[in-house]
């Protein structure tokens, strides 16, 4: 299965989920060399634990914001 992610603001990357080790959101984002503790994995609009399963073929990632 290919998968669709979208960092918003910074590109769209195309995944072959088949390829990764860990078919997980945490596999996928280190695969677009982003950390779990960064960024918010939605999909369909909502938040899913970076342990879970890929069961999506489109996600979207958030960039966190910190600051004041």
């Amino acid at each position: 299965m290919h998968v669709t992610v979208d960092v918003k603001g910074e590109g769209t990357h195309e995944i072959d989920l088949e390829e990764l080790e860990e078919r997980t959101y945490a596999g996928l984002l280190r695969e677009v060399d982003l950390s779990p503790h960064e960024v918010s994995v939605l999909v369909d609009g909502r938040p899913v634990p970076e342990d879970q399963p890929v069961e999506s073929d489109e996600v979207t990632v958030l960039r966190l914001i910190k600051g004041g």
